[in-house]
């Protein structure tokens, strides 16, 4: 008996399984390209999920060795607020925009001022933004009108896996929340701004909890993935949602922080609460009947990658740390601004851009190293420092992600936070949520925080460096003026 996860992401498609006590036993990856047409632009070709997805499937099961009859479920997860949009006939019309697609200003203040600001807030809990779906349904119907003549659909691009795979059009609450047309306390879609936005409810696929099960496999799809016709599939989670259930962040007090390619600090929330400012993003958990609030960075260990293909592309990352590592806590004065695609929390700008502040002669490369290392060490701090101030308990602080396996970036972590990070003993990303969840579905397990309890394993802590928490505590509020300082020169520059 297994359970498969899928996790469709930005850079490719994962996919898992796992037994009943949790344990991994076959895993594998596959990419596909991102399309930038435009600068801020971001797309991506629904059908090369498809075909990836149907790869990773395949090789899992041989991997394995295992019967397809032997998978009990199915969980979905994805990269979320991107647009799929489908015709009468089932097939994307045109590439899909994705989450860091960045060309909807003017209409998410058009949303906006239509909807009304009060109205958004009170029924999404979040403004508008760029990245999510709602602007780009207006996008399309200003700027492509042959196309938005054609939509039967609007999918987010798990869900449209899911169709391929059930042939239902269906979504969840967590995934849904991310629209800005969701109404995110009744979890369900926000008709009311659906009619008033001129958006056919038809458009809107069915919402579920994340464990529910929301179709089976088709004879379609048995055929091109493997698996048996008939094995239920289940909601799954958007990725960060699916992510803290991978790492068991589905009770009050516990905390995810991501360094991934983005960064996110993610709660639990037994009620949804909002931030004043709405710097960070409340939506509905995969957890039944329970919330999420959650602070977004775009780039985090993206700024890392970024960095090493720029400056040093011959040197592994592991030596180019280590040269960090006998850098002094700090870097000497030199503080990086991680904001190199624009920027979500705590400021909500598109314009907003990276930058080192403080370099002199004396500075070194693996001064630069450390300062990219801190800068986003800040940026989390930041999404931290807001939930705290809601009154949200952040007892336990899990650490996920690549930079989580790091041991100075892990240091750095702590340190800046002030409070330990604890590290898991198998971190799989939102595959292995979407895996629990569907185990939640088919009976395994009666809850989510049950199915957590009996696999989710930490593996130990990082404690703060009491001389770097001290150093730190001195340069933050110095990092939080780098954004004010440098915000009107990028206006200025109209970038």
């Amino acid at each position: 008996m297994y359970l498969l996860g899928v996790d469709v992401g930005t850079s490719g498609v994962k996919a898992l399984l796992i037994d009943p006590s949790g344990a991994v036993v076959a895993s594998a990856s596959e990419s596909y390209p991102l399309y930038t047409p435009r600068p801020l632009w971001a797309e991506q070709n629904p059908d090369d999920w498809w075909t990836a997805t149907c790869t990773v499937i395949r090789r899992v099961l041989e991997q394995a060795g295992v019967p397809a009859s032997a998978v009990r479920g199915v969980g979905l997860s994805g990269q979320m607020h991107g647009s799929v949009f489908l015709d009468a006939h089932g097939e994307s019309i045109r590439p899909a925009l994705l989450w860091c697609d960045q060309r909807t200003a003017d209409e998410c203040a058009w949303i906006t001022e239509r909807v009304g600001e009060q109205t958004i807030l009170q029924t999404t809990l979040n403004p508008v933004l760029t990245g999510f779906q709602a602007s780009k349904i207006i996008w399309l119907r200003r700027h492509e009108p042959e196309n938005y003549a054609r939509i039967q659909q609007v999918l987010l691009p798990k869900d449209f896996i899911r169709y391929r795979l059930t042939s239902e059009s269906a979504t969840e609450v967590s995934d849904a929340s991310g629209t800005a047309l969701f109404d995110v306390p009744r979890r369900d879609w926000a008709y009311g701004m659906l009619d008033t936005l001129e958006l056919p409810r038809a458009w809107f696929p069915k919402v579920y909890e994340s464990p529910e099960i929301t179709g089976r496999i088709t004879a379609q799809a048995a055929q091109a993935t493997g698996l048996a016709e008939g094995t239920p599939v289940v909601g799954g989670a958007g990725d960060q949602a699916a992510g803290a259930v991978g790492v068991g962040v589905v009770q009050a007090g516990r905390a995810s922080v991501s360094v991934g390619t983005s960064g996110v600090v993610f709660a639990h929330l037994q009620q949804p609460q909002v931030d004043p400012q709405y710097r960070t993003h409340t939506f509905c958990h995969a957890v039944p009947g329970a919330w999420h609030v959650m602070g977004v960075m775009l780039m985090a260990g993206g700024a890392l990658q970024w960095y090493r293909e720029t400056f040093a592309p011959d040197v592994p990352f592991d030596a180019l740390v280590g040269e960090a590592a006998q850098v002094p806590a700090g870097a000497e004065g030199l503080l990086f601004a991680p904001y190199l695609s624009g920027e979500r929390t705590p400021y909500p700008d598109p314009h907003a851009r990276g930058a080192f502040v403080g370099l002199t002669l004396a500075h070194s490369r693996a001064h630069c190293t450390r300062a990219v290392l801190e800068g986003v060490a800040f940026g989390l701090r930041d999404s931290l420092e807001i939930l705290r101030a809601m009154g949200v308990p952040l007892h336990e602080l899990r650490l996920t992600g690549g930079g989580a396996k790091s041991p100075l970036w892990r240091q750095i972590l702590a340190s800046v936070f002030g409070q330990p990070v604890h590290t898991l003993q198998a971190e799989e990303g939102p595959a292995y949520g979407v895996a629990l969840l569907a185990g939640v579905g088919v009976g395994i397990w009666n809850s989510v925080p049950e199915a957590c309890a009996a696999t989710v394993r930490l593996a130990g802590a990082t404690a703060p460096n009491p001389n770097d928490q001290a150093v730190y505590e001195q340069l933050y509020p110095r990092y939080r003026r780098l954004y004010p300082a440098l915000q009107p020169l990028w206006a200025e520059a109209g970038s």
